[in-house]
């Protein structure tokens, strides 16, 4: 994969980028600066990008933003955003413009090899990647709307959110591809989703789900 990254931290972006490339992958250009990084997103249109939360010049959500600008550039390119803390509006942020492609990571992910990797290769094909940890805080914080939902329905879509697909839900709740493919039928129902593209629908069920 082509990748563009966003880090103003240099230690932290030399340590991605040679992960990176022991997996294979081309970083095409390391940038540390909100605006650079979308003109460096229209330069080279990677196969997904990877952003910090927190960039000069206030390090506050200048990533997020500028994620969103280069999602707006270029619709739907995959974005995946690492932050050091659960930060609850800026993943709600990330997920509001309803396209596919979309990742937020705690930044502590990143030592655990396997499951960042496969989260990056996620985002970059379309798929969502929440890291278990930003979905557990959301939710602690607010009532849950969805009564509506069995416990069963309710455990496929937090795997939903986490951005697995199909058969890996089924893989991890031991049942067969077509009983999880039913669930995401009830839910998409009890959640009153209107018919349309599947992917597009999973994005708004896991925005229901968080709120």
């Amino acid at each position: 994969m082509r990748i563009v990254i966003v880090e103003d931290n240099v230690l932290l972006a030399e340590g991605i980028k040679l992960l990176l490339a022991t997996a294979g992958h081309e970083v095409v250009e390391h940038v540390d600066t909100a605006a650079a990084f979308v003109d460096a997103v229209v330069a080279h249109e990677p196969d997904v990008s990877i952003v910090d939360v927190r960039l000069p010049p206030s390090f506050r959500d200048e990533g997020i933003h500028a994620a969103m600008r280069a999602r707006r550039a270029r619709p739907g390119t995959p974005v995946l955003v690492l932050s050091q803390y659960v930060e609850e509006t800026y993943a709600g942020e990330l997920l509001s413009d309803g396209h596919p492609g979309v990742g937020y990571l705690l930044k502590d992910r990143v030592a655990r090899v396997e499951e960042f990797l496969e989260a990056l290769d996620r985002v970059a094909r379309g798929g969502t990647a929440l890291d278990p940890e930003v979905i557990s805080q959301l939710l602690t914080r607010k009532h849950d709307p969805l009564v509506a939902l069995t416990a069963r329905e309710r455990e496929v879509l937090d795997l939903m959110a986490q951005g697995f697909a199909n058969g890996e839900i089924a893989g991890k709740l031991t049942v067969t591809e077509r009983a999880v493919h039913k669930h995401i039928g009830n839910i998409f129902a009890k959640l009153d989703l209107p018919p349309s593209d599947s992917g597009h629908r999973r994005v708004l069920a896991v925005l229901a789900y968080l709120g």
